[in-house]
C-alpha cells in the first residue's frame, strides 16, 4: 500500500522495484528485516527480497557477484573492498549506518577474572609467554577492529600475543564452549547466547570501546549506487521509517524480536533477542539494547558520518592490512552517500546534522573526530 511518501511516478521512480537485500542472523538487522515484514519498503515503490547468509565471506562475493543488490553488512568489510584489501578492488558505496554499538568481547570462563581488569591479562601473557587464541567475523570488519583496538588498549599487541582466527557469528558460542577459542568479539545475540549457556564471560561491550560507534551499513557497489540512484534513495527511506519505529517504544523492540526469532531470520530465542534489543531503560524518549543498541536516535544513529569510515581505514593501516596511507577525506566522500542519504532523510522527516564529522572519546583516552588522519596526510 502506498503512502504519501511514495515517489511520484516521474524523475524519482525507482529504477528497479525488486531490491535483493543480503542480511547476517544478528539482532542488529532488525531494521532490514522489520522495514520487509511491516512494508515499510512498499511505501516507497519497491520490494524487498530478504536472503539469510551464513558467512560475511559468503555475503561479500554474493555482493560482489551481483547476486545481492545491497546488505546489512560489516563497515570495516565494506571498506576494505573499496581499498583492495584481500580481494580484488571494487568501488563500494555505503548508503547508511544501520545501527550502533549492540557487540561485544567475550572470554572464556577460564579467564573471567582476567576480563574484569585486561591489564591483568596482559601480565599474564607476557609473564608466562602464552597466545590466546581469539575469533572476530571478518579481518576487515568492526569486530576485528574493536577487539585489536580493545587489545591494545590494555597492553596486549593482537598480533604478536594473539593468535587470531575467523568464525561466523553464529558459531562463536560453540566454538568457544567446546574450547577451540579463548574468547571472541561478535554482534549479539552470540556473546549473550555464549553467557547464559556458562560457557563465557562479558568482557566489554563495544559501547565501552567507543560509545555509539557505528554497526552494520546498507552497503551495495558503487556502480549500483550510480546507476539505480532513485532506488537506493527509496531503500534509505524506508530504512529510516524501519529504525524510527524500532527506537520509538519498547513494545516494538519486543514485537521485532519476536520475528526475528524466527529460523528465517536470527533464529534464536525470543527472550534472548528481547534482552538484546529492548533491555535497557528509555534514554531520551528512545529504547537502547542491553549495551546500548541503538537503531535511530534522531538520525543520529544512521548519518554515514564520513569520520566513521576514516577510523576504519585508520585501523587498517595501523594493523598492516593497508600498506600505506590514504587520502583518508577523499575516499570516506566517494564512499559515504551522504548527499543520497541527506535526501531521502529529508522525505522522511529525519533530522540532518550540522556538519559530516562527530567526535567520540574512545577507550584509551584518545579523541576521534577524524583530524587525526587528516595530519597523515
Amino acid at each position: 500500500m502506498k503512502s504519501k511518501h511514495a515517489w511520484a511516478a516521474g524523475s524519482d521512480k525507482p529504477e528497479i522495484e525488486t531490491i535483493r537485500i543480503g542480511f547476517m542472523p544478528l539482532a542488529d538487522c532488525a531494521p532490514v528485516v522489520m522495514a520487509s515484514v511491516l512494508g515499510l519498503d512498499e511505501r516507497y515503490g519497491i520490494k524487498f527480497v530478504l536472503s539469510r547468509e551464513l558467512s560475511w565471506t559468503g555475503m561479500r562475493e554474493r555482493l560482489l557477484g551481483g547476486e545481492l543488490d545491497a546488505a546489512h553488512v560489516l563497515y570495516g568489510l565494506l571498506y576494505g573492498v573499496h581499498t583492495g584489501i584481500g580481494s580484488q578492488q571494487r568501488g563500494m558505496a555505503v548508503l547508511m549506518n544501520l545501527n550502533q554499538n549492540g557487540q561485544n568481547i567475550t572470554l572464556s570462563r577460564r579467564l573471567a577474572a582476567f576480563a574484569r581488569e585486561p591489564a591483568l591479562l596482559a601480565r599474564l601473557l607476557h609473564e608466562e609467554r602464552r597466545r590466546l587464541t581469539l575469533a572476530h567475523t571478518f579481518p576487515t570488519g568492526n569486530h576485528a577492529m574493536f577487539l585489536y583496538y580493545w587489545l591494545a588498549a590494555a597492553g596486549i599487541d593482537p598480533l604478536r600475543d594473539c593468535q587470531m582466527a575467523t568464525v561466523p557469528p553464529g558459531q562463536m558460542a560453540p566454538s568457544l564452549a567446546a574450547g577451540h577459542i579463548d574468547g571472541f568479539c561478535a554482534g549479539e545475540p552470540w556473546g549473550q547466547r555464549a553467557l547464559r549457556e556458562g560457557a563465557g564471560f562479558l568482557a566489554a561491550s563495544s559501547e565501552r570501546i567507543w560509545p555509539n560507534h557505528p554497526g552494520k551499513v546498507l552497503g551495495t557497489r558503487a556502480s549500483f549506487a550510480d546507476a539505480h540512484p532513485n532506488a537506493c534513495r527509496a531503500m534509505v527511506a524506508a530504512l529510516l521509517d524501519a529504525a524510527r519505529w524500532l527506537d520509538a517504544a519498547r513494545a516494538n523492540r519486543e514485537a521485532a524480536a519476536e520475528v526475528l526469532a524466527s529460523p528465517a531470520y536470527v533464529n534464536a530465542g525470543r527472550e534472548l533477542l528481547q534482552y538484546c534489543l529492548a533491555g535497557r531503560q528509555p534514554e531520551g524518549g528512545a529504547w537502547r539494547g542491553h549495551n546500548g543498541l541503538r537503531f535511530y536516535a534522531d538520525g543520529e544513529a544512521t548519518f554515514p558520518w564520513l569520520s566513521d569510515g576514516m577510523w576504519f581505514m585508520t585501523q587498517h593501516r595501523r594493523w598492516g592490512l593497508l600498506r600505506s596511507d590514504p587520502d583518508y577525506l577523499a575516499v570516506a566522500r566517494e564512499v559515504n552517500r551522504v548527499q543520497l542519504y541527506r535526501e531521502a532523510a529529508e522525505r522522511t522527516g529525519t533530522p540532518l546534522p550540522a556538519g559530516e564529522m562527530r567526535s567520540s572519546v574512545l577507550i584509551d583516552g584518545a579523541v576521534w573526530d577524524g583530524r587525526i588522519a587528516l595530519g597523515a596526510l
